[in-house]
């Protein structure tokens, strides 16, 4: 999750709050609709398997616990 929280912090310097597992990414706009693509590839990159777009929703990606739960790596399982 650190890789996944430092790109948040990248792509929004102006944060100087902590997130929290519930905090609404969505909502808080930490993650746009522009660098949408590149948060997915980061998934994959991160859980080491592809995201299947026609299987998951925008609330799949809604907050770290989330994010967690559905995309952790699988070594982590």
């Amino acid at each position: 999750m650190q890789r996944i929280v430092e790109w948040i912090r990248q792509k929004n310097p102006e944060l100087d709050q902590e997130l929290l597992p519930d905090t609404d990414l969505i909502e808080a706009r930490l993650i746009s609709s522009l660098d949408f693509l590149e948060f997915i590839y980061l998934l994959e990159q991160v859980s080491g398997r592809p995201v299947d777009l026609d299987q998951v929703t925008v609330d799949d990606f809604r907050t770290l616990a989330l994010i967690e739960r559905g995309f952790a790596p699988a070594t982590a399982a």
